[in-house]
């Protein structure tokens, strides 16, 4: 297709909606001829970005990190190197909205966001995956090192002062951690994988919270499932 008849076809998109969205996020749009090509690539761009994305936070959101969890799963099937899975939840959430209300919430989850951010490496992916609930996939982190940042970002939420304005005195906040290294150079699932930091998530409420619990590296050899699916492709590969 030529140049004018893309030009004509572009011209009868209906992308008002979509300039709508983009303008509401607070989007850049692209600086570029409207409706030509890089104009309309950049909106494609923005929208991508904008569907991966926590509305609140500007964290990867939900449907994003379990894509990012099932390529790291991949991965470390392939090159045998550590990853970790780190599972948190703010503790007493319920009761910040139930005393200070919503708005004071949502203060405190941005705050905790940006602080879980702030804290890891820019290889690390942040996930909101939840009202009060996050998610750290570190690739490439050695066992020795998981505790470290587990309790790095532990301590750096409670430290937080999050002002209410008003008048009204700062709140403070803690967070629980659950977390499970991914059995190296097997293939596992995401599923096994969350399941083994969510265990370790309730073991860290169920003793007291505002304390990071992880599945020692004994408990992540490899479990009878992932036994069952190494055996699976073994026998594909043999066929």
């Amino acid at each position: 297709m030529d140049a004018p008849h893309s030009l004509i076809a572009a011209h009868q998109l209906r992308l008002d909606l979509a300039l709508q969205l983009l303008q509401q996020a607070g989007a850049m749009l692209p600086d570029a001829e409207p409706y030509s090509e890089p104009w309309l690539q950049g909106i494609v761009d923005a929208l991508c970005d904008l569907s991966s994305k926590d509305a609140l936070t500007g964290l990867v959101n939900r449907r994003s990190f379990e894509m990012a969890l099932g390529r790291e799963v991949d991965r470390v099937a392939r090159s045998g190197e550590p990853a970790l899975l780190l599972m948190l939840d703010i503790d007493h959430f319920k009761a910040v909205n139930d005393q200070h209300g919503h708005a004071a919430g949502d203060l405190v989850i941005r705050a905790v966001a940006q602080s879980i951010a702030q804290t890891v490496r820019p290889m690390d992916t942040v996930a909101r995956i939840g009202g009060e609930e996050f998610a750290i996939i570190l690739p490439n982190c050695p066992t020795s090192f998981g505790v470290v940042v587990a309790e790095r970002i532990r301590q750096r939420v409670q430290a937080l002062a999050i002002s209410l304005g008003g008048g009204q005195p700062p709140l403070t906040c803690t967070i629980s951690i659950g977390g499970a290294f991914a059995p190296q150079w097997v293939r596992s699932s995401t599923l096994i994988w969350t399941e083994r930091a969510d265990r370790q998530l309730y073991r860290a409420k169920a003793e007291g919270r505002n304390r990071a619990c992880l599945e020692s590296h004994v408990d992540s050899l490899v479990s009878a499932e992932e036994k069952g699916m190494l055996f699976a492709v073994t026998q594909q590969d043999s066929e």
